[in-house]
């Protein structure tokens, strides 16, 4: 099993005038392990969609299991990919990745 070190990154809402709100990207780094490890390509197009079925189980901090729900990409092999299904299974975080994260 190979191990990960990475970033996770949580959408938060701050508030940037009395009444405005916008959303920022806070990240925190994270330890873990690389439970599966799947690359796909799909040719519909001119140039390939790149998506990963990888699994990441991190282990989670207080902040990790309170913002949960705000978890947007992980970073992995140098890109952000996204987070598409999450199973909290103390005291781990298991993420399912999918394709690149362009927010």
């Amino acid at each position: 099993m190979a191990k990960y070190y990475g970033k996770i990154g949580y959408m938060t809402p701050v508030e940037t005038a009395p009444g405005v709100w916008d959303e920022i990207i806070i990240e925190r780094d994270y330890y873990g392990d690389v439970l599966k490890n799947r690359l796909n390509m799909q040719y519909a197009n001119v140039n390939a969609d790149i998506s990963i079925n990888n699994q990441i189980s991190v282990i989670a901090d207080q902040f990790a299991y309170e913002h949960c729900h705000a978890i947007r990409y992980i970073t992995y092999l140098n890109q952000k990919w996204k987070v598409t299904s999450m199973e909290i299974r103390y005291p781990r975080l298991i993420l399912d990745i999918g394709g690149m994260y362009h927010g």
